[in-house]
């Protein structure tokens, strides 16, 4: 499984698909960052929610990276669908993992953060916290619309567009379907207005927990289903 994780994830640098979302992602990051110095939390909580639809697409783009006849011989040498299901998640989530990596350095190099060092290891955390539900929510939607559950690219591109669209619509306020989606338009608000308690916090992670799992139990049955 982990071989193959491997593999997925070097074929995805080497084969050239990894250019278009990191120099999207790239792109964004530093245009957001040119709008003036933040606190480290708000700028952290800002980019997890940039990046939400940027680690679902490379999520896409990787899961979709092995042709179906390719998909399935991967499936019989490591021994069952779950664990060749397993493996692409894995790729797409170390792969985030560098983007995380990325956006959590950028704003120190660009000089777009306060440089207040007292609450930083605080903010620090918030941003880490931010970004890895970020990530799990993305890999979760990127997951969704790949093409071994959507069965065509151009729905794919579908599921991802309005999944990604929703998520930051129904975080809008006085929506009454918030609790339907990943929550990070929702933390992107409140770690702007410093209000983000331990209660709050701990609400979020759950929130995106049952959403990540859900998305995922439904990627697994589909999965299954189109196998």
């Amino acid at each position: 499984m982990i071989p193959l994780a491997r593999m997925r994830l070097i074929a995805y640098v080497k084969s050239g698909r990894v250019l278009a979302p990191g120099i999207v992602v790239l792109l964004a990051l530093l245009l957001f960052h040119g709008g003036g110095k933040a606190e480290a939390a708000e700028a952290y909580a800002v980019c997890a929610l940039i990046l939400f639809p940027a680690y679902a697409w490379q999520t896409r783009v990787i899961l979709d990276g092995d042709p179906d006849v390719q998909r399935r011989l991967a499936l019989v040498a490591v021994g069952s669908a779950r664990r060749e299901q397993v493996a692409g998640l894995l790729a797409a989530l170390a792969a985030g993992l560098v983007v995380t990596g990325v956006s959590l350095v950028l704003p120190w190099l660009t000089g777009a953060v306060k440089a207040q060092f007292d609450p930083l290891a605080q903010q620090l955390a918030i941003g880490v916290w931010a970004h890895l539900l970020a990530l799990a929510a993305g890999v979760a939607l990127g997951a969704l619309s790949s093409r071994a559950v959507t069965e065509s690219a151009g729905k794919g591109v579908g599921v991802l567009a309005v999944g990604s669209v929703l998520a930051i619509v129904l975080g809008l306020p006085q929506t009454p379907l918030v609790w339907l989606i990943p929550p990070m338009t929702t933390i992107a608000k409140t770690v702007s207005r410093d209000s983000l308690t331990l209660t709050s916090t701990l609400g979020y992670t759950v929130q995106a927990a049952v959403w990540v799992a859900l998305a995922l139990t439904v990627y697994a049955r589909l999965r299954r289903n189109r196998a």
